[in-house]
């Protein structure tokens, strides 16, 4: 039956987020059958509503921790929360969506034989010993602080990506994404972006951790949708994991400095002290990516941060923020 039809089916788990939607709607324009699954728990229909009329797309309302029974060529699977916000509400079930939901679309992708897309994470390498970071990094992990839900989470399910790669034969691809950012992010998701956004366009006072010292890359998600796109469509051979994210690095201060200016607030800076297990620096070593993709991010954040301001600036003058 799969040879029935020549358009591509596509399974996009954790569609409705941030970067699930945008990924929709990449693969609509690239003339895919997509099915958006989401349970909406960091997830909104608003990011999709401007699909929900359209003849390739399909929205299904499923948690990945349960099985799913569908026929597909192609799964991406982005399903979790990915804000310490979210994810700390309620660890065993961040946990469980890592795991679980690995585990349930490998299942799928096994019985179908799709070629099935992991979004990891930068989170893997916790707080690292080695700047930049590249894969063949280990990583620095507390595996019972409170971010642990997500970091052995996700260095979990890419364990299962790859025995099930060993041991069954599955074409994988696993990306660790580094912080992404833009229009759709969530208001209330606790990441510096859209904190530090929403606080200037109030004119609150912007919160710094530690003194804003600890570093971050920011990526933009046309970059980063992009960079996911050309790893599934790479040759077999080349799983992963792949770190994806731009190798820009900018301490948290001068991010809020830079929103500050850009949005003309009146807001000041306020120190407090740091989160358990928070990250003193993050920034992705992307060779491998230029190498093997031929990728690289070419929205600068001076570029990025404006449009994502702008999406803000709507959702608190619609009274949807």
């Amino acid at each position: 039956m799969r040879n029935y039809s020549t358009t591509k089916r596509v399974l996009v788990t954790g569609g409705a987020g941030f970067l699930g939607s945008h990924l929709c709607d990449r693969l609509i324009a690239d003339g895919c059958d997509v099915l958006c699954l989401d349970n909406l728990y960091t997830g909104a229909k608003q990011n999709i509503e401007h699909l929900l009329g359209h003849p390739r797309f399909e929205f299904m309302r499923h948690d990945v921790t349960f099985p799913l029974y569908v026929e597909v060529d192609e799964i991406y699977n982005l399903a979790c929360p990915a804000s310490p916000i979210h994810y700390q509400y309620d660890p065993v079930q961040t946990t469980k969506t890592s795991v679980h939901g690995a585990i349930n679309m490998l299942g799928l992708a096994k019985r179908t034989r799709a070629r099935i897309f992991q979004a990891s994470t930068s989170e893997v390498y916790g707080d690292p010993e080695v700047h930049p970071q590249q894969e063949s990094y280990w990583g620095r992990v507390n595996p019972i602080g409170e971010r642990a839900c997500y970091d052995e989470g996700k260095r979990c399910a890419e364990t299962l990506f790859f025995d099930y790669h060993r041991q069954h034969g599955l074409e994988i691809k696993v990306a660790r994404i580094f912080n992404t950012y833009g229009p759709r992010m969530h208001p209330n998701d606790g990441r510096v972006v859209s904190n530090f956004i929403m606080q200037a366009l109030r004119n609150k006072p912007i919160t710094l951790y530690g003194e804003g010292s600890q570093t971050r890359s920011f990526c933009y998600v046309d970059d980063m949708v992009d960079g996911i796109m050309r790893l599934m469509s790479a040759p077999a051979e080349f799983a992963g994991p792949v770190n994806l994210g731009n190798p820009i690095e900018f301490t948290v201060r001068q991010l809020a400095e830079q929103i500050v200016d850009l949005v003309g607030s009146s807001s000041s800076l306020e120190c407090h002290d740091l989160p358990s297990d928070d990250p003193r620096q993050r920034k992705p070593d992307i060779s491998l990516a230029q190498e093997r993709l031929g990728w690289h991010p070419k929205v600068q954040l001076s570029d990025g941060l404006p449009k994502t301001i702008a999406y803000f600036d709507d959702l608190i003058r619609s009274g949807s923020a």
